[in-house]
């Protein structure tokens, strides 16, 4: 368990510095920059929420379902995560450029369409995600590098990367919306999970 919690906080250190680095640009340079944060934690292979929902068994050996341990381990590992996204944004705010700001804008465009929306559109970035860690996992990375800017500009939620953010969001605004994150943030959580098994559930099996 206390290796899992190291693992999962260096992804989502990651993760943060990934999502620093877009939010410094904020254009496509950055949405290639945010590739380093995946490429560092399938590198390292290293515990991703996003990359470890699609693969995590959701059955024993047996047969049996082990969807309750399962959830329970993808619980985890994305708290785990979430804690190193916190670790890099109190660094973040030591940066003179205006990270807050452009976080805050990603945050607003979120509240603006809702939690419902946000949470069907994340199920794009799970489905990304689980295809180009499958390539990775293969030795392929150049679907990882086109992957990830894809889902950043058709703006899917990727529910760490937006912990990141709203983790930076000056804490004056997160206050004032602190109960429509509570409902969106796991809206995003969910919709992840859906994309990211999507080819499980949906494709034919054999």
């Amino acid at each position: 368990m206390l290796n899992t919690f190291r693992s999962a906080l260096i992804s989502g250190i990651a993760i943060g510095i990934a999502g620093w680095g877009f939010l410094a640009y904020n254009n496509i340079v950055g949405a290639v920059l945010f590739s380093f944060g995946l490429l560092t934690v399938v590198g390292y292979k290293l515990p991703l929420y996003t990359g470890t929902a699609g693969f995590i068994p959701l059955r024993d050996e047996q047969g049996r379902s082990c969807w309750l341990s399962a959830i329970g381990k993808l619980l985890f590992i994305l708290l785990s995560n979430i804690a190193g996204c916190l670790l890099v944004s109190l660094l973040s705010r030591l940066s003179p450029i205006d990270l807050g700001g452009a976080a805050q804008r990603i945050l607003e465009s979120r509240l603006a369409i809702g939690p419902l929306r946000a949470g069907l559109l994340a199920i794009g970035c799970g489905f990304i995600m689980t295809t180009v860690v499958t390539f990775a996992r293969q030795g392929n990375m150049l679907p990882l590098l086109f992957g990830v800017p894809l889902f950043i500009n058709c703006g899917f939620p990727h529910c760490l990367a937006d912990a990141f953010y709203y983790l930076t969001v000056p804490v004056s605004y997160t206050g004032a919306h602190m109960a429509e994150l509570l409902v969106l943030y796991p809206c995003l959580v969910v919709g992840n999970f859906v994309g990211c098994n999507l080819y499980r559930f949906v494709a034919p099996k054999g």
